[in-house]
């Protein structure tokens, strides 16, 4: 009978925290459309997208937290420019930083996000305790981090993503050469060149 009562609450505990995750959106369920990944933006318009201010961008960017990737033809023809990859960790590290996240614990969440492929950073929800982040890919780690009590706030990064793309649509980018090669193991940009090429 213990074990039933036992079973019993845990059911409730993981209905509890499944309600929470799914009322905060954080349940990586996100369809994320492809963005354009030949078009760079300045800093102006990746601190508009990104919710940000000059200097907090100049200032990530100094300091290696966040800098821009998208490096024009042959070095030339103007500063490096923000993807849509790097806006969205700009956001993202935006987030963190208003939550009080300590800058060791950011820098360590944007490197693991730099590793991953596009495709796979919109799955992503980042979940914190207020000391530690981590990176849950599943409605199941969502709900155990929840249950364990160690999730105390979390950031689906397939919202993000969305929010992201709507400020994208209404701001300048710049259409840049893509190479070929350019990101081969990236999915969403191998998606984009079939749909071109076929």
């Amino acid at each position: 009978m213990a074990v039933t009562s036992g079973k019993r609450q845990a059911s409730g505990l993981t209905r509890s925290a499944l309600r929470r995750a799914g009322e905060q959106g954080l349940l990586c369920e996100e369809d994320v459309v492809a963005l354009p990944m030949d078009v760079g933006y300045r800093g102006p318009t990746a601190c508009a997208a990104a919710g940000i201010t000059y200097r907090q961008l100049d200032y990530w960017a100094r300091t290696g937290l966040v800098a821009p990737s998208v490096r024009q033809e042959g070095g030339r023809g103007g500063p490096p420019l923000y993807s849509v990859r790097d806006i969205l960790i700009l956001k993202v590290v935006k987030r963190l930083i208003d939550t009080g996240i300590s800058l060791q614990q950011i820098r360590n969440a944007v490197e693991h996000l730099q590793c991953r492929d596009t495709a796979d950073i919109a799955q992503i929800t980042l979940m914190s305790d207020g000391i530690s982040v981590y990176e849950c890919t599943t409605p199941d780690e969502v709900v155990e981090l929840l249950q364990g009590g160690q999730g105390v706030f979390g950031i689906a990064l397939g919202r993000v993503w969305r929010e992201v793309e709507g400020r994208l649509r209404d701001l300048p980018g710049e259409h840049l050469p893509q190479p070929a090669d350019a990101h081969p193991g990236d999915e969403l940009a191998r998606r984009r060149r079939e749909r071109r090429i076929g």
